[in-house]
This record gives structure tokens, sequence and C-alpha cells, in this order.
């Protein structure tokens, strides 16, 4: 007998492709289950309803059927709750790896009806009794034609894609004596960055040649790295957008060629380090770089990026260095 609990629960945490667009919860969908407390109140009602039987007792079986009703109708309420519900993927925003991945996910009710408690969880798939005990869903009420965002937050362990498992839509509202649930798969992934180097990493000097579209210092004067902020240093030079961000008052550094190139390049990083190694520190001197304002260009084995600047040059280099695979 144990087989058909163990079939039923495989078969109802049954792998679901990802799907794209608006995902809608129709009836063949949406799964409706007893909770602990509603197990409970049908024994209860089965305890009671054997002794109305045993000592002929009228207003017992009143009793005894009048809570069978509401039990039966707040099975339909909850069922209600949440069908005909629409989700959608937002945008996740790129993370660091070692910090939190937060994935937006929108909740349309469509209807007429206000949805009251609603969760959003990740599916764990470890059974059926999951359901009517998901581990720390995003709750969120619903008024009628309202549109809100649940959050789902996963721990971005290491640099690449990182995808959102299935999830789990679900509610227990009113009387929690039942639970239904969907189980959803939206095709919605986050780029984590390399995670950046702790500690003082210094950018490498410009290297002779032609400035595309960068960014000059005082006159003719190149960037040339930057360092910690000595009293006695010229304002001119401090870099106040770092300041400006909440980092440490630095000083920029520039020669007097006038033609040299801000170039972060795989082949100076020392040959020791290790694919993950080199990968922070790269991503700590494509921060620096961009907190100092000042344009720099990016060259992998296999990609090279011109020199530029501004937060989408600097994102577009640390998505290169997320998605970078060593094929040597």
């Amino acid at each position: 007998m144990s087989a058909i609990p163990h079939r039923l629960s495989l078969w109802l945490n049954r792998p679901i492709a990802p799907e794209t667009g608006s995902i809608r919860l129709t009836q063949r969908r949406v799964y409706v289950l007893p909770t602990r407390s509603g197990l409970l109140l049908g024994l209860t009602l089965f305890l009671m309803l054997g002794g109305c039987l045993n000592y002929n007792l009228g207003l017992g079986y009143v009793l005894t059927f009048l809570l069978a009703g509401v039990a039966l109708v707040s099975m339909l309420h909850t069922f209600r709750n949440l069908a005909h519900l629409e989700l959608q993927a937002g945008r996740a925003e790129p993370v660091f790896a070692g910090s939190e991945a937060v994935f937006p996910v929108l909740v349309r009710n469509p209807t007429g009806l206000a949805r009251l408690s609603v969760g959003v969880v990740v599916a764990d798939g470890a059974g059926l009794a999951t359901a009517a005990d998901p581990l720390l869903p995003d709750w969120r009420d619903l008024s009628a034609g309202e549109t809100v965002a649940a959050q789902v937050r996963l721990d971005a362990i290491q640099r690449g894609h990182l995808r959102l498992p299935r999830l789990r839509v679900f509610t227990a509202f009113p009387l929690g004596l039942f639970t239904a649930w969907s189980n959803v798969h939206l095709d919605m992934t986050c780029v984590v960055y390399p995670r950046p180097e702790a500690g003082e990493v210094p950018i490498p000097s410009p290297q002779p040649g032609a400035m595309q579209g960068g960014q000059k210092g005082r006159g003719q004067d190149d960037f040339a790295g930057l360092r910690r902020y000595q009293p006695g240093d010229s304002p001119r030079q401090v870099a106040w957008k770092a300041v400006a961000r909440g980092q440490d008052m630095v000083t920029k550094q520039f020669t007097g060629a006038g033609t040299g190139e801000l170039w972060l390049r795989w082949s100076d990083l020392p040959r020791e380090l290790r694919l993950e190694a080199k990968l922070s520190r790269l991503t700590r001197w494509v921060l620096e770089a961009g907190r100092a304002g000042v344009a720099f260009g990016l060259d992998l084995p296999g990609t090279r990026l011109a020199p530029g600047v501004g937060h989408r040059h600097e994102h577009v280099c640390l998505r290169a260095l997320a998605l970078y695979k060593d094929e040597h």
C-alpha cells in the first residue's frame, strides 16, 4: 500500500519544463489536499458520528453534519482563492557570487474576487506532506485586478547563470483546513558575477596606444591607477564618484604620456593563480576602474572588449567575466 502514495507523490511532483510568457493556473493545474488541521477535524467528525450512531443523539447529528458542511465549503473557497491566478517572470538583477539573488515573480489577479494569503516558495519535491508545510514562503494579498511582485530569494554560490527552480504557489485560506497548490516552472535566470577579490589590488598601468573613446586625466595625462588618499593630494585627483558611493577616499594617479590605454588583460595576471582567482581579480579591477570613472578595456582569451566608460560598459565586462569558460 505504501507504493501508491509514493507513486502519487512522484506524479504530482513530476518535472515541468520551463514555461515562457504568462502562466494561468487553470482548474486542472490546481490540487487540493487537507492540512494536518483538516485531517484532525475529519477524525474528530468521524468520532462524533460514531458517538451519535451509538447513542442516537439527534442534536449530535446536526452538529456533526454542520461542521462537515462548513469544512466542505471552506475547501471550495480554498480552491477558488488560487484558481485562475496568472504568473509571469520578472527581471532578476545581476548579483555577485556569495550574495543573494532575488527573482521577482509577478502574480496577477484577473478576476473580480480578492485573493488573500497566497504564498510563493521554491518547491522542494519532498512529497505530498510539503504541500501543506512549505518553508519560508513570500505571502501576498491581491485585490481584484491587482498585480503584485513576489520575491523568491536564492543563494548565488557560483558565477554564471543561476536558473530559478520550480516554484509552488499555494494557499490555505480561509480556515487552514485545506491547502490548494500548483507547481510552476518559469523560464527565468540571473547572471552571477564573480566574487571580487578582497584587499588592495592595484590596477595595471596603461599601455602605450591610442585612446579609444576614453577619458583622459588632467590636461594630457592618462589614468594610471588608484591609491589611498594622502593628506595634501589635490581635490581634483580624488575619485569623488567612489566617495559618493560610500567607498574610502582614493586618489587617481596619472601618467604624462598622453597616449596610454587602460587595459585589463588576462595575460597580466600571475600564472600561478587559478581560474576563479583570476576572474575575481579582474572583477575587482573592473569595479575599481568603474568607480574612478575612467575608460578601460577588457582582454580575455577569445573575448576582447574595447575601452569604454559608464555603468553599461562595466556590466558588459562583468557579464563577460561571469560567463567565461576556460577552453584550455
